[in-house]
Order: structure tokens, then sequence, then C-alpha cells
């Protein structure tokens, strides 16, 4: 009994210690700044000026918007303080003193995928941060017939393929926390 309750502890120390840690480590680094995407949707209000100002504005495939007298503007990969800053800029002839709000009402841009033997498949938003455990949750857990241990991550960025190994039951038996990956856009988890 005496063995039950020292693993017991030992295992919720070990625990409280990681989570201690990880909080730390997210302090330090700081959070990225979202980038409008294809397919978001804007709210663009010009203070004062209703011809100025877009309740649903569509990011086109080709990155850009269209706003009154400016034409196409790139939004794709912009944060929302530098689209009304742009903004801003492009109808200073026509407003004195233009006050851009710009904000995102749907982010639609930002998705991830899972694939294979999850219950429910699909594309799934990424609406805040999430960790690989947190997006086997979304996808209602695995069937039956799931290999847990050969779980594959598939990530583009900068042009560069990554391949992420990820061993769940190493995740489960406190063995490898850092294979609880953050999920970034366009991550693509494949559960054999």
């Amino acid at each position: 009994m005496k063995k039950v309750i020292f693993s017991t502890l030992v295992i919720l120390l070990t625990i409280s210690t990681y989570t201690i840690c990880a909080h730390a480590q997210e302090a330090k680094s700081p959070k990225q700044e979202y980038r409008i995407g294809a397919g978001d949707i804007l709210e663009i209000v010009t203070w004062k000026e209703p011809d100025f100002s877009r309740q649903e504005v569509l990011v086109r495939l080709d990155g850009k918007i269209s706003f009154p007298l400016l034409d196409d503007l790139q939004a794709a990969g912009k944060t929302t303080t530098e689209l009304k800053n742009n903004v801003e800029a492009g109808i200073k002839q026509y407003v004195s003193t233009p006050n851009v709000t710009v904000t995102i009402r749907n982010a639609a841009s930002q998705r991830f995928y899972v694939l294979g033997e999850v219950m429910r498949t699909g594309e799934y938003p990424l609406l805040k941060d999430l960790s690989v455990l947190q997006a086997f949750a979304l996808a209602g857990g695995f069937t039956e017939w799931a290999s847990k241990k050969e779980i594959i991550l598939f990530r583009r960025e900068g042009g560069k393929e990554t391949v992420i190994q990820i061993n769940y039951k190493d995740i489960l038996k406190d063995k490898d926390f850092r294979q609880n990956v953050k999920i970034k856009p366009d991550d693509t988890i494949i559960v054999p």
C-alpha cells in the first residue's frame, strides 16, 4: 500500500514539475501575432465613415481584399495592425484623419487536418494554441485499429516539409512530453 501511495506521489510531483516548466517556457517565448490568410473574413471599420467601412471582407485566394477607392490591397501575411495602417494611408486623401479598425471575424485560413484511424477524420479550425493530444481529442480519439506508436505529423514551413514522429503511448507513460508538439496551420496528422 505504501508503494502505491509513494508511486502516486512521485507521478503527481513529476506532472506538476513538467507543468510548471512548460508554463515558464511559454512565458519566456513571445506569442506570435496572428497573420491574416486566404479565406479569412475581416471587418474593417473607419470611425464616422460608413462609406469606408465593411462588415464582411473576404480575403481571396490571391491574398488580397477589395476596398472602396483603394481597389485591391494585399492582406494575407499581414497582421491586423499592418493592414489597418495600409488602409489608413490609402484613404488619407479622402478622409482627413482616418481611424480604422481591422477585426478578424472568421479565421478560416488557420486549419489543420487529422487523418487515419481516428473517430472523426477531417479539417479542424486552429482557434487557439493546440497540442497533438488536444487534436486527438477533437478528432474523437482513436479507433480500435489505430497504431498509437507510429503517428506522423507532416508540417510545411519555409518551403520545406518536415515529418515528426509521435508515439502517443510514450506521451501517456510520461516518457517523452516533447512529442506533444504544438499544432501549426496546415499541419496534417496521420494515425495509421
